[in-house]
């Protein structure tokens, strides 16, 4: 998979992007992560990538012309499945859309909104998905983008040591992940439940879905409809 994150701000996403788990597939050659730096498709002399919003009001708005330039440029080079908008008005991100982007796509482009967002036109004429990470609002998308990207490649094959791992994450069958514990079996008096230590493996993995029937039922009742 290849992803292309065009950002007003680049430097936020040097940090999530060059350690754990998006260091490694990107070094086993597994995913490509490009972060294109709008700014270098403006055409004015400061280089300026924002402007006033036509009818007046606060804030400025990411202009339509550098990241346009950008998109067709990208596009040039090879086909797009999703023009992803990181927006706090975007579908809300679940592991569902995790696992259909996982499997389903080989090249995404993702855009960072900055200041008050961007041009509509972007939106109406370019963008083919928009994606929320929550009912509030950054100051930028380049945090949401970066949670995007970790959610998605971490479902990939050959991502994780383990590929089972993945499999029995929180939401992947609507459940909750039950309770997990390691040694010592015995700290301060607190037990691991015997079960665990038991050896019955049937059995084992009876109470863990027991259990994640009880935590979803206890924290997130929503998730069982």
């Amino acid at each position: 998979m290849r992803i292309d994150i065009l950002s007003a701000v680049p430097s936020l996403l040097e940090s999530p992007f060059s350690d754990s788990i998006l260091k490694r597939a990107q070094e086993k050659n597994i995913v490509e992560i490009y972060i294109h730096n709008i700014r270098d498709y403006s055409t004015s002399k400061q280089k300026s990538i924002d402007d006033y919003a036509f009818g007046g009001g606060a804030g400025m708005v990411l202009s339509i012309d550098p990241i346009d330039k950008c998109i067709k440029q990208l596009s040039k080079e090879r086909d797009y499945e999703e023009i992803i908008y990181m927006s706090p008005d975007g579908e809300l991100l679940n592991q569902s859309i995790c696992n259909q982007l996982s499997t389903q796509l080989k090249n995404v482009i993702v855009i960072c909104g900055h200041y008050k967002g961007i041009d509509q036109r972007i939106r109406d004429h370019i963008i083919t998905r928009e994606i929320s990470i929550g009912d509030y609002v950054l100051s930028g998308g380049e945090l949401a983008a970066a949670v995007l990207v970790d959610a998605v490649i971490r479902l990939i094959p050959g991502v994780l040591n383990n590929e089972t791992s993945a499999l029995t994450d929180s939401f992947q069958d609507n459940l909750l992940a039950p309770p997990v514990y390691t040694r010592p079996s015995n700290y301060n008096g607190w037990k691991v439940p015997e079960i665990l230590t038991s050896g019955n493996l049937k059995a084992i993995e009876k109470w863990r879905h027991e259990k994640s029937i009880e935590q979803t039922t206890k924290r997130r009742p929503d998730l069982l409809k």
